[in-house]
């Protein structure tokens, strides 16, 4: 082959070697997917969105946030995330609680691994103080028509709003707000609603309708029923994980979680009305039972509420001044019983129970419960006062009466003398033969009526004739 020859022959190969690799690469970029479009430097990477579906858990808490509920929800959250579930629904009423009990459940949700919505229901209800932090944490918040959240700020039974008498802030008050103020603002902000009105919710107390609500960025929803609210919710894209997740959740049966025995029990216990009227239902016992010694069922009864009391003071944070003050009420209470005052100990003792009772739980550093002074506080001191007065007035009343029991119910009795009493003799008197000594003579078979009894020797004299 001549020279010429070989390098048609070569640069055929070079040609053949080039289309084969142009056609192999037209056949890579065609079933390739697509070239994302750049992304504008320093825009942040967009995440990818997760379908969530499967079934929905539901849990319930009408009432305190306190170590009870927070349990119950923390093992909602726990269950949910071991099922597989696509959504846990917590339906929340609440007018507060302690601020660990918040704290947990709080960090619950928001480290949970399963999306969380609160909807505020039924129609009506809060989520006061403890329950607007909640609200604001989960995935997605609702609220039911009617419903209103808010009212976050610290502040005790006695309404200063963290001020001292001169009307400066006080100090441990001050620290709290600012504590709660940052840490309702970082949740805010994660979940990316309105900071601005988170902060006023603790520092001002601001609380609004469900409506206003929405129309703030508060909440995400306001639907009538938890129907309605999966309704909504379904397809709905949410921020979860780091990620975006649609959760698939139409025509999905809420699965209920409820309360276990325990956490019911605790959950009324711990209650700071109930407590309370624990504590002066047992004290109530205890008055009577040193009233009225050997009764024992006051005194069992009594004891009972007390121990239930402390029970619930274990977990309640109290004030020392406040349960002083009721123990000094107890005492005066117990002195009226052995000492003739004329009632001034009994009412000095209702006085310190009121106030003591008033200031047992003002804890705004730590809690936003406290006693219902005028529904609950009031009439209870008040139901103690009337049954403490009909007790001592029945007693009274008692001790007026001539003695029925013993030696002394016989003087003014009338027998019949059975021998001679001359002075000495017997007589028949109650069913029973007595040795008798007459202040006249008397003779047998007359009547005969008791002045004295000494010993077992009665001291008679002829009876007055019967008309």
């Amino acid at each position: 082959m001549t020279g010429a020859a070989r390098g048609r022959a070569r640069a055929g190969r070079l040609a053949a070697a080039a289309i084969a690799l142009a056609l192999g690469l037209a056949a890579a970029v065609a079933g390739a997917p697509p070239a994302a479009a750049p992304r504008a430097k320093g825009a942040p990477a967009q995440p990818a969105v997760e379908r969530r579906g499967g079934h929905v858990n539901a849990a319930r808490v009408a009432g305190s946030i306190n170590p009870a509920s927070a349990d119950y929800l923390k093992r909602a959250i726990s269950r949910s995330e071991e099922d597989g579930a696509a959504l846990l629904v917590i339906e929340l009423d609440t007018p507060g609680g302690l601020v660990a009990s918040t704290k947990d459940i709080i960090q619950a949700i928001l480290n949970a691994r399963v999306p969380i919505a609160v909807y505020v229901s039924p129609q009506g209800a809060w989520a006061g103080s403890a329950g607007t932090f909640i609200t604001m944490a989960a995935h997605v918040a609702a609220m039911a028509p009617g419903s209103s959240i808010g009212a976050a700020h610290p502040v005790g039974i006695g309404g200063g709003g963290g001020r001292g008498e001169d009307d400066r802030p006080d100090p441990a008050a001050q620290k709290a707000e600012n504590l709660l103020v940052a840490f309702i603002e970082a949740i805010a902000r994660e979940r990316e609603r309105n900071v601005e009105w988170a902060a006023k919710a603790v520092r001002e107390s601001v609380a609004v309708t469900a409506e206003e609500a929405l129309r703030l960025r508060v909440v995400d929803l306001v639907v009538p029923t938890r129907d309605a609210l999966l309704r909504e919710i379904a397809q709905r894209e949410i921020r979860f994980g780091g990620g975006r997740v649609v959760l698939d959740v139409s025509g999905a049966a809420p699965r209920e979680i409820p309360m276990t025995l325990v956490q019911r029990f605790l959950n009324v216990l711990v209650d700071p009305n109930v407590a309370v009227l624990l504590l002066l239902a047992g004290v109530l016992g205890i008055y009577v039972e040193l009233n009225q010694p050997g009764l024992l069922v006051p005194g069992v009864v009594g004891g009972t509420c007390l121990l239930l009391a402390l029970v619930a003071m274990q977990v309640l944070p109290f004030s020392w001044l406040g349960l002083f003050l009721m123990l000094l009420g107890l005492s005066l209470l117990v002195a009226e019983a052995f000492v003739t005052s004329w009632g001034a100990l009994f009412v000095a003792g209702l006085a310190c129970f009121l106030i003591g009772g008033s200031m047992l739980f003002e804890r705004p550093d730590v809690s936003d419960l406290d006693v219902s002074f005028w529904s609950v506080l009031v009439p209870a001191v008040a139901a103690f006062a009337l049954f403490g007065g009909l007790v001592v007035f029945a007693v009274g009343r008692t001790l007026g009466r001539p003695q029925t029991a013993g030696v002394g119910e016989l003087i003014g009795m009338v027998g019949e003398a059975v021998t001679e009493l001359s002075p000495h003799g017997t007589v028949f008197l109650r069913g029973e033969h007595w040795r008798a000594r007459a202040e006249g003579p008397i003779a047998a078979r007359e009547r005969v009526e008791v002045v004295a009894v000494h010993g077992l020797e009665l001291t008679v004299r002829r009876a007055p004739p019967e008309a």
